[in-house]
């Protein structure tokens, strides 16, 4: 004996049916912006995961400000502040940064679809990287302890250069 109604399966293939339309009118009407899945991709493909991630201290600060990047931005997390200043050379850019507390800390920056730049910072915390392609970026400071032993690692949000 056979317990499966008919009309069920036509209603399950109608409902079938309009969600499918439904979702080609919302992917149609309000699609999600290009490279979403890619600059989702790259923010959270870090090989180590154990970082603290810095916040972004905006506060109002750029507020009016219109076109292009803002040139200054502060990072913070903890004990730890980052100052970078991003200046276009172009279809380049140039990173000045400086970390607070100073210390000799590798800085690394991630560029979606192109290799990681490393530098490290002096004895008073700063560094530059002047050649920096633009895309997705990240910056990660993988600090170092007082005996110059490797500490944690702090990595920003993601910013478009």
């Amino acid at each position: 004996m056979n317990d499966i109604d008919p009309r069920d399966d036509r209603r399950g293939q109608e409902d079938t049916a309009v969600l499918a339309e439904l979702s080609r009118l919302v992917y149609e009407l309000d699609a999600p912006p290009a490279g979403l899945v890619e600059r989702i991709q790259f923010a959270v493909a870090l090989e180590n995961l154990d970082v603290e991630v810095a916040r972004w201290e905006r506060a109002g600060s750029f507020a009016g400000v219109r076109g292009g990047n803002p040139g200054t931005i502060t990072f913070t997390v903890d004990n730890l502040t980052l100052m970078v200043n991003f200046t276009s050379t172009g279809a380049r850019h140039r990173i000045d940064g400086w970390l607070v507390p100073a210390g000799e800390h590798t800085v690394e920056v991630r560029v979606a679809e192109h290799e990681s730049s490393t530098t490290k910072a002096d004895d008073g915390g700063r560094f530059v990287l002047a050649d920096v392609p633009a895309g997705t970026t990240q910056i990660v400071v993988h600090l170092v302890n007082a005996k110059g032993e490797p500490g944690r690692t702090v990595v920003t949000p993601t910013i478009m250069l």
